[in-house]
């Protein structure tokens, strides 16, 4: 039994009400009776007066039933009261099933970000698995860059991104699920002298050519696996989306790297090209979250899903 409040609240004059005292009341008014009420609640007589008293002192001792011979009933002050005491226990039962819900990991919200590539095949497919498991959880989704979708999640605009190495964003005040390690293409006009080439390219061999990429500076994005390769490349346009980026190049205006998550939507008229791995893998994808925030099972449940999705992916891709 919940310990005994201060009846009143002085800041704003509303009595400081337990809702067990409500509990005892609206049971005792459907009951018409002290008896029945202590039965169905299964306490004594004694506690169920006890409960009353105590609802009416804090309304200034008001009677909420007249004591009849044979059982109670509602006075005027306590047929106000119902509705208002219903309207509690209702919005208490609703808390409670949320709770639940959320505990269980069958209701709540998932509020994730991801980068472009990883909305192309690895997060729907994450995505259709979590919904068809738990569809009572209310999803929202954003996509962008891993700067600014980290700057989101520090910020609890977002409760979990999919992000990735490129672009050298600080991961360190983030709990990192890893999820791939992505391999890159080189994207090529089909008609180019290497789109033949048997087994993977070094990225030397293209240290001539035009580059489509989505920065003028290649610092921080994928042609960072460039100026490991000991090259600068020669920046010829400046192309945000994949689908441009194949169009310039099956334009023969430029080559382009294309990472494994992208691979599977590339048109015919361009060739993909696996590039040459020398050293550390072009860039790990994560499912990052705050770190020491807990999580809820929501959560948990999405990254278990993007784990089997990411373990899915073909070895030919990532």
């Amino acid at each position: 039994m919940a310990a005994m409040p201060n009846p009143h609240d002085e800041a704003s004059g509303v009595p400081d009400l337990s809702t067990v005292w409500l509990r005892a009341f609206l049971v005792v008014a459907r009951c018409g009776s002290f008896t029945v009420a202590a039965r169905t609640l299964g306490w004594t007589q004694s506690a169920v007066s006890r409960q009353i008293s105590s609802l009416e002192a804090a309304w200034g001792g008001a009677p909420l039933f007249d004591r009849l011979a044979r059982g109670v009933r509602l006075t005027e002050a306590g047929r106000v009261l119902v509705p208002y005491a219903e309207s509690v226990a209702e919005a208490l039962q609703g808390a409670g099933r949320e709770l639940t819900a959320l505990r269980e990991g069958t209701g709540g919200r998932l509020r994730f970000g991801a980068f472009a590539t990883a909305d192309a095949a690895l997060v729907p497919h994450a995505l259709a698995a979590f919904r068809a498991r738990r569809p009572g959880v209310r999803v929202t989704r954003e996509e962008g860059f891993t700067p600014a979708l980290l700057e989101r999640l520090t910020a609890g605009h977002l409760d979990l991104a999919v992000v990735s190495t490129t672009g050298r964003a600080p991961l360190e005040a983030y709990t990192l699920h890893h999820l791939l390690d992505e391999s890159l293409y080189v994207a090529v006009p089909a008609a180019h002298p290497l789109a033949g080439h048997p087994g993977p390219v070094r990225l030397g061999r293209l240290a001539d050519a035009d580059w489509i990429s989505g920065s003028e500076h290649p610092e921080g994005t994928l042609l960072d696996a460039a100026l490991r390769a000991g090259f600068r490349p020669r920046v010829a346009h400046v192309v945000g989306e994949w689908t441009a980026k194949q169009g310039y190049v099956a334009a023969g205006l430029g080559v382009t790297l294309v990472p494994a998550l992208a691979a599977t939507a590339v048109r015919p008229d361009v060739a993909l090209l696996p590039v040459l791995d020398e050293g550390a893998p072009a860039r790990a994808v994560y499912a990052a979250t705050v770190r020491g925030r807990s999580s809820t099972p929501a959560e948990e449940g999405f990254v278990a899903a993007l784990r089997e999705a990411a373990a899915a992916v073909p070895r030919t891709m990532a």
